[in-house]
């Protein structure tokens, strides 16, 4: 009993302290703590931790070798230059430049996942909504959207996908067939939410210049990301981890922006966010406690077992809901091992869970919880009303039909 407690309390410690962020001190400062409390009170044995540590390490070198890419490719003005081309592929409409925000972001957080949308595209928005003279609200609430929405496409498209990948059992390239049809019928019911739901902001005329010169293609970055995605699938056939390729990417600019004096060796090691790594480490361990004592027996209850419709449609209904209750990354935790008995096609179904469910609140998921700081400081204030009426709107019509979509692919595609 007291184990139970414990492991519990310091969840509830840690995932409330990863959103009010007190003292503005790092997500690790409390994580770390909390499962050195959970390990030396006894809630969770050492070959536990052992095993959470050696199932997370692979995810955590992706993870930060995807993050020092992004920032890296950042550098090099891929992102202003995305920033450029949605100007003028706009041209001083409201809805074009919406759906180039959502054909943006859906690509680059398939690609180098949400982080780069949340962190590094989300600013670019700002900045050329403010250019063309419209209203930055709809453009602004797209780049969060879809940085949970369009990261179901590939493994290394959320942190979330990469901790289920292996529980799958899938190659690279099947997950993404799978995935494909999901992916999008999510983002185009997004799409046509965002457009009825903020037609006044999308109505209202355009007051900016027209677009200048187009910026400086950044060949080099381009290149390299479009090397490091082919690598992912053709490692995959060899069995190498998609960290390996990942790293692989990053090298390769990391070695540019320091031999063009763009970036210093501190200044890499910054953008791989040791401290966010070591949160993930710390809740994985945290979360494998409460499991322990009793959360994993009492979601074996409720979880369905098989891939028909209507079991794949309420295995998506409890992942969403779980990731609303104690975020996303530790449902992830939570239901994949219990999923991965039912087979690959259910473990996908969490994932439509996890990953489109946290549109629904601010507490979904972390990158959520960072995009609202993001516009905030761009002077944007974020409405909890407005907010949540929207993910009323677009969230259970994009899990229901998404996991129809994927229903649809398990039949034609097979796993």
């Amino acid at each position: 009993m007291i184990s139970e407690f414990l492991s519990v309390a310091m969840l509830v410690l840690v995932l409330l302290c990863a959103v009010v962020r007190p003292f503005r001190w790092p997500e690790a400062a409390f994580a770390v703590p909390a499962a050195g409390v959970v390990i030396l009170a006894g809630a969770i044995p050492w070959d536990h931790v052992r095993e959470e540590a050696e199932r997370l390490g692979p995810v955590i070198g992706f993870l930060a070798a995807v993050l020092v890419l992004a920032r890296l490719c950042a550098d090099e003005g891929l992102f202003h230059a995305c920033g450029g081309w949605m100007a003028r592929w706009a041209a001083g409409s409201p809805r074009r430049l919406l759906g180039a925000v959502f054909v943006l972001a859906s690509a680059i957080t398939a690609v180098l996942s949400l982080d780069a949308t949340v962190v590094l595209l989300t600013p670019v928005v700002f900045a050329t909504a403010a250019r063309m003279g419209v209203r930055p609200k709809p453009h602004v609430y797209a780049s969060a959207h879809l940085s949970n929405t369009a990261s179901l496409l590939l493994p290394v498209s959320n942190l979330t996908n990469l901790l289920a990948f292996a529980a799958t059992g899938l190659s690279f390239t099947r997950f993404a067939v799978l995935m494909l049809l999901p992916w999008l019928v999510a983002i185009a019911v997004e799409y046509a939410v965002f457009r009825r739901f903020f037609g006044a902001d999308l109505n209202a005329p355009s007051t900016g210049s027209t677009p200048g010169p187009p910026p400086a293609t950044p060949l080099f970055a381009l290149v390299t990301v479009a090397a490091t995605l082919i690598g992912f699938p053709v490692a995959s056939v060899f069995g190498i981890a998609p960290a390996w390729v990942a790293t692989a990417g990053a090298l390769v600019m990391a070695v540019r922006a320091l031999t063009r004096r763009h970036s210093t060796v501190p200044g890499i090691v910054r953008a791989a966010s040791v401290p966010f790594l070591a949160f993930v480490l710390a809740l994985g361990i945290v979360v494998r406690a409460v499991v322990d004592n009793g959360l994993g027996q009492a979601l074996g209850h409720v979880l369905p077992d098989g891939t028909s419709l209507p079991a794949l449609l309420a295995t998506a209904g409890v992942a969403a809901l779980l990731a609303n209750l104690i975020n996303n990354l530790p449902a992830v935790l939570a239901l994949v091992p219990l999923a991965a008995s039912s087979g690959p096609g259910a473990v996908l179904a969490v994932l439509v869970g996890v990953n489109i469910g946290p549109n629904l609140t601010y507490a979904g998921s972390l990158a959520t919880l960072l995009w609202r700081h993001i516009a905030r400081q761009h002077g944007h204030g974020i409405g909890l009303k407005e907010f949540t009426r929207l993910g009323l709107l677009t969230t259970p019509a994009a899990l229901a039909l998404a996991t129809v979509a994927l229903w649809v692919s398990l039949r034609v595609v097979g796993t």
